[in-house]
């Protein structure tokens, strides 16, 4: 008899050990905790639901991969589209069917199969010395013109950034054009590419270069932080492409993982981070622009001015991203 109860008694145990995981959320991300954790604590004082995270700046799809069914990852947050459809082609996330995704974002920045939604989006543009006077209109084609031979500094061509721009130009113009646009660009290069987006705002600052290529948010970073803010007041920021398809916009985003052990939680809290609440954080926060378009973007920002962002669905970038990183090791362009 006593050990019919032990039994029982183990049983009823283990299941609710299983009903309580079952109310959780375990989440790989990219994103950093600053930016991610706060959102988190709110998710669970609304819903109950903990968050537990595990934070890397790469190796989370190997990772997924190594565990397997066995892996305790529902929601994976990822910084640019490659990492997004890494995780797609490699079978590793599964559709999200909600109409609170669908409502909040637009077709542009989400998959058409539901496996993959962008939070935000991410400008590439382009900065210029105050050393002159800004522009009154550029474009991504300038970077290739003969005018600005040896004037223009950028990161390696193969960062995902730079490959987002690339995949984009292959979309709107085709391979032959992008061709052409990446040798002479690469023949403007005042130095070969090295180091991050801010580097090259620094290299601005100090006269290496005319031009350089970066990401609005560290625009932004870089008037915030005490160290940096000479080298952002020394560029103009410019929103190129203003007179043809707009601005090239790169995004973040999310995934609900192919074995997700908790995807009833991990879908609700997919639903929250889309929700206007958590586009409001991501703007104010990280000076990124929301995907949400009820959303307004930081105070910040806005004096940027309001610009007109390329309309080509970020699944096009995925789609041409190994064509980009094709052509421009055809170019040699980092060499």
């Amino acid at each position: 008899m006593k050990l019919i109860q032990s039994i029982l008694l183990t049983a009823a145990v283990a299941a609710t050990a299983s009903v309580t995981s079952a109310k959780e959320v375990n989440v790989y991300s990219y994103r950093q905790p600053f930016l991610v954790e706060p959102l988190f604590e709110e998710f669970t004082k609304e819903t109950g639901i903990p968050v537990k995270v595990v934070f890397a700046d790469k190796g989370l799809t190997e990772r997924l991969q190594r565990e397997g069914r066995l892996s305790p990852a529902d929601v994976v947050l990822t910084t640019d589209i490659s990492r997004l459809m890494e995780l797609v082609d490699r079978d590793l996330s599964q559709p999200v069917d909600s109409n609170a995704l669908e409502d909040t974002i637009p077709d542009q920045f989400r998959d058409p199969d539901g496996q993959w939604f962008a939070l935000t989006k991410r400008v590439r543009n382009i900065y210029t010395t105050r050393r002159d006077g800004k522009p009154e209109s550029i474009s991504y084609d300038d970077l290739a013109d003969p005018e600005f031979k040896g004037k223009i500094c950028t990161r390696s061509g193969k960062n995902a950034y730079n490959v987002g721009l690339v995949a984009s130009y292959v979309a709107n113009y085709g391979e032959e054009k992008t061709i052409e646009w990446l040798e002479g660009f690469k023949s403007n290069l005042a130095r070969r590419p090295q180091g991050n987006d801010r580097a090259q705002v620094r290299a601005v600052s100090e006269g290496v270069c005319d031009l350089a290529l970066g990401n609005s948010y560290y625009y932004g970073a870089m008037l915030k932080d005490a160290g940096q803010r000479e080298w952002a007041e020394s560029v103009y920021i410019n929103f190129p492409d203003q007179d043809g398809k707009g601005s090239h916009v790169n995004v973040s985003g999310m995934v609900l993982t192919r074995h997700a052990p908790n995807k009833e939680s991990a879908v609700k809290l997919m639903e929250y981070l889309a929700s206007d609440k958590a586009q409001a954080a991501y703007a104010e926060v990280n000076m990124e622009y929301p995907v949400n378009p009820s959303v307004p973007v930081s105070e910040l920002v806005a004096s940027w001015g309001e610009f007109k962002a390329d309309d080509l669905p970020i699944s096009k970038l995925a789609e041409n991203y190994s064509t980009a990183l094709r052509l421009l090791d055809e170019v040699r362009f980092d060499l």
